[in-house]
């Protein structure tokens, strides 16, 4: 497959922390240079949000395509507003991205015109964008290791960009070198071990 022209943006503001967080967790975002241009007011806030934006990355990908930057951060705290991310207000702690809240939230703010789908049969993507230009993919976070085989399915959302009947191309926020991030093309079938069968659509 070609390149799909979609620009790649991580869930790192520094690209190459996927394996230092891996490795020490979000502590080691604490050593991003790059942190501000998240948009996170302290370098705390964004190494506490940044393990949890995957979802907002895949936003930010598709908002860049049509020449609109915005923040990782920025765009998690107007989702939170939506409820698309729930903080506990004891521990802090993050829930994993929400599809209906930011179904709303990309309408009400991006005049995107997403759609929540389950129960899809990984050999129906690619019907799915023949007819929608994107699909944020619930995923298998070792999908960076197609070789893997991952314990379990979904829990990483990934931008699927392109798909045949035999392969499929995506932009993954957490991959760990260039061949595992930006217009990743794998066969349908290795897709279909880590993919949890739902996700976004998007028309933008």
């Amino acid at each position: 497959m070609q390149e799909s022209g979609v620009p790649y943006f991580s869930q790192w503001e520094t690209p190459g922390m996927t394996l230092p967080v891996l490795a020490a967790g979000s502590q080691a975002l604490l050593s991003d240079p790059l942190w501000r241009h998240s948009g996170a007011a302290t370098i705390e806030e964004y190494a506490h949000w940044a393990v949890n934006v995957c979802g907002m990355a895949c936003l930010k990908m598709i908002l860049a395509a049509r020449g609109e930057i915005h923040p990782t951060l920025e765009l998690a705290r107007a989702c939170t507003r939506y409820g698309g991310y729930v903080v506990d207000e004891i521990d802090a702690s993050i829930k994993r991205l929400i599809y209906a809240p930011f179904v709303r939230f990309a309408a009400d703010r991006f005049a995107l015109d997403a759609k929540t789908i389950t129960g899809l049969d990984t050999s129906a993507i690619p019907e799915l964008l023949s007819k929608r230009r994107f699909f944020i993919a619930s995923v298998h976070s070792a999908i960076r290791w197609p070789e893997h085989e991952p314990p379990s399915k979904g829990g990483h959302l990934v931008l699927v960009t392109a798909a045949s009947d035999k392969t499929i191309r995506f932009h993954n926020p957490s991959g760990h070198d260039a061949a595992s991030q930006a217009d990743v093309t794998l066969p349908l079938a290795v897709f279909d071990r880590f993919f949890a069968n739902r996700g976004i659509s998007v028309e933008a």
